[in-house]
């Protein structure tokens, strides 16, 4: 059982964030919100929130979808672990471990 990820941000954006409902219109249209969408929302509401984002930093989890999602880019983008752990604001340990898992 997944959170309701639409009903979350739609809530967040009503009562904290309303001036932001227009750029995140078209993500919360989508049938399903996938991680990359949420990651959307996540950065467009809180995208000058340094103590939330490095508070929510330890509590991210990503699925299989997302995992390949970031690798692929890594790929096409020609970008080494810490570049794109950088981009993805993640550890590059992570990266690593990602890329002895699933490579």
């Amino acid at each position: 059982m997944k959170p309701d990820y639409r009903k979350i941000y739609q809530d967040i954006i009503e009562l904290k964030h309303p001036e932001k409902e227009a750029n995140c219109r078209n993500i919360l249209q989508n049938e399903v919100l996938s991680l990359k969408d949420v990651m959307k929302l996540n950065s467009i509401i809180f995208e000058n929130v340094i103590t939330t984002s490095t508070f929510n930093q330890r509590h991210k989890s990503y699925d299989k979808e997302m995992i390949f999602y970031i690798l692929d880019y890594q790929k096409k983008n020609k970008l080494n672990n810490i570049q794109l752990a950088a981009k993805f604001k993640m550890s590059r340990n992570t990266v690593t471990k990602w890329k002895k898992l699933f490579r």
